[in-house]
């Protein structure tokens, strides 16, 4: 796990090397093992890394360089097939001198080019400077678990691992005029930003299951190199799924649990941390190590429920009870994330991450479950209308996004100022942002099309974006079995009816699956949100702080019109209506513009800060 950063320059123009060291600088919570940098000032490129040493920790150096030197690769994240690979590798006669996971993708990229992207199963951001074919890759991971950011600076490319390498090199280009509005506008329709905008105009991210070559030309040509939607929907006998899912998941957990450091695992007591808890205590000789965040409001705790699993495995389990309170942390949580997010769930997230920070170096997770196999609610409740099966195909797919959006387009269009509004106009989230991916899942039956849509969308959006970014926050490494390439094509080989039953039971045929596993009252057991009460604090004692928080915000000045923003306040505070989620929303666009716009939020009250 790691940062990585660099540039490329059509004309061959040379950055600083304070510039990239500054850039590099500003990843060292990812990486605050090892820096390393491979700079041609002559041809204008750079690929640099910040290192978390996770894999061979004496010879896992980057970057990488090929023996004639022209070839120079780093990388964000993990091959967790390094060690067969290298193995094949060693059997065709291939020199490797260490047992990094960055050496086998070198010396695979050597025989193969970019081609050698599909032999990797991993999570990983990959750049490599390629002198042979004066090119630079850019490469991510088939669905997005390690995040990979470009920014265009006149001919100037920059690449980084997080949007906040970029600033010592543009820090100055932050104003009203650098925002990307179109973005704050999906960002209302999703309650995060959706790949590829960013809230920077001039900043995108590299798609996932995409690469990007950047040729002298200036000339930027990007190619798909995964589809989760080349699968054809396959029926099979409850015994024989279920055998094929543990099998596939086992393997999954096995290959993660490679780590030359102290490792763990978050356990929440839900049915995909306790499974992959469950397969973890298969492999390994020691008790596992998990880690678990309690509150001290009974709604939101779910510490019996972890405590429960970690005794049934055996492991050396460590629990916290913390105030749901964590207001506090939302700008330092915010800052991390370099962009508004309206879930309040990064919160706990951060919490338990620090916790497990002190621990141990790698973690695994359960995340991707609830996207894979229909673990939401949201999937039983939209299901359950009479219609949803027998709508034209469009109406159906307009219903269900507006099902899972913040803000219909009428809504944000009367919040908008009026050089907003017509600036906007026109322009719908649905069409740009959903519809291409509904198109790909289209032979898929009507659930796995909804669920298709959060895969590509909320998982690289935001449901990945928390354990990477909390983690590495704290410089600990997030691994999420359920998000094996295999996995993921099982899961979308499975009819939706396997997943969601008629009857509205969510993860149907997985709970059955795993119950051998886990226990029946973990796995049968009541579903609850990893979040806090931050609707009730809206109500009460938070606000005062909301409301100031929104009024005073410079950027909420310049995108809303103040009525309808007090309306919602009003209703909600005197519950006449749920604005939860949309008053989370803009709390997080006016907290994350705070400290670049210049405007400041309203302080919270010392006793009140978690």
């Amino acid at each position: 796990m790691c940062g990585i950063f660099g540039y490329w320059s059509p004309r061959r123009d040379a950055l600083s090397d304070e510039t990239l060291a500054a850039m590099g600088d500003a990843l060292r919570h990812r990486g605050p093992d090892d820096a390393g940098l491979h700079h041609d000032r002559a041809r204008g490129v750079a690929v640099g890394n910040r290192r978390l040493a996770i894999i061979d920790l004496a010879g896992g150096h980057q970057p990488f360089v090929s023996d004639d030197g022209r070839i120079a690769v780093v990388q964000n994240g993990e091959i967790f097939n390094h060690v067969e690979l290298a193995a094949e590798l060693r059997a065709a006669g291939v020199r490797l001198d260490t047992h990094s996971d960055t050496e086998v993708i070198l010396r695979l990229y050597e025989r193969e080019g970019i081609a050698c992207l599909k032999r990797l199963n991993g999570m990983f951001a990959i750049a490599i400077d390629d002198a042979r074919e004066d090119a630079l890759y850019l490469a991510r991971d088939r669905i997005g678990v390690k995040p990979l950011y470009v920014m265009q600076a006149g001919s100037t490319t920059l690449f980084a691992s997080e949007i906040k390498a970029f600033w010592p090199y543009a820090g100055a280009n932050r104003g009203f005029n650098a925002i990307d509005f179109e973005a704050i506008h999906h960002y209302l329709s999703f309650n995060y930003i959706p790949a590829p905008w960013t809230i920077w105009r001039t900043v995108r991210h590299v798609m996932p299951g995409t690469w990007q070559r950047h040729g002298r030309d200036g000339r930027v040509h990007t190619e798909r190199w995964w589809r989760l939607a080349d699968q054809a929907e396959t029926p099979q006998p409850h015994a024989a799924w279920a055998e094929e899912c543990l099998s596939l998941l086992d393997d999954a957990t096995r290959i993660r649990l490679r780590a030359d450091v102290p490792f763990g695992a978050f356990l929440s007591g839900g049915v995909d941390s306790s499974t992959i808890v469950g397969l973890m205590a298969r492999h390994v000789s020691a008790p596992v190590k998990t880690f678990c965040i309690g509150s001290d409001d009974p709604r939101f705790d779910e510490s019996a429920h972890a405590a429960e699993a970690a005794r049934r495995f055996g492991c050396d389990h460590t629990c916290e009870v913390a105030s749901p309170d964590m207001l506090g942390r939302w700008p330092q949580v915010l800052a991390a994330l370099d962009q508004p997010h309206g879930d309040a769930s990064f919160m706990p997230t951060l919490r338990v991450s620090e916790l497990a920070a002190r621990h141990v170096k790698v973690v695994l997770t359960g995340d991707g479950g609830d996207e894979l196999f229909a673990g939401y609610d949201k999937y039983a409740q939209f299901f359950a209308r009479r219609d949803a099966q027998t709508l034209p195909l469009a109406a159906f797919q307009r219903a269900y996004f507006d099902s899972i959006s913040l803000l219909t387009p009428a809504a944000k269009a009367a919040l908008y100022r009026p050089a907003l509004r017509a600036q906007l106009e026109g322009l719908d989230s649905f069409e740009v942002a959903a519809r291409p991916w509904f198109d790909e899942a289209a032979h898929f039956d009507r659930i796995n099309q909804a669920l298709y849509l959060d895969m590509q969308l909320l998982l690289s959006g935001n449901n990945l974006v928390k354990p990477d970014r909390m983690g590495m926050a704290v410089s600990i490494e997030a691994r999420t079995p359920m998000l094996d390439w295999r996995v993921m094509e099982f899961a979308f080989r499975t009819p939706g009816a396997t997943k969601l039953a008629p009857d509205g039971d969510k993860k149907h045929a997985f709970k059955r699956a795993v119950a051998p596993l886990i226990g029946e009252t973990l796995a049968f057991r009541r579903k609850q949100m990893f979040t806090v009460p931050i609707g009730e604090w809206f109500r009460g004692a938070r606000h005062a702080w909301l409301r100031q928080t929104l009024q005073h915000s410079p950027l909420i000045a310049h995108c809303f019109e103040w009525q309808p923003i007090e309306a919602m306040l009003d209703a909600h505070r005197s519950g006449r209506a749920n604005h939860t989620r949309e008053l989370r929303a803009l709390a997080a666009l006016a907290l994350w513009a705070a400290p670049l716009l210049g405007d400041q939020p309203a302080a919270l009250a010392p006793q009140e800060v978690a």
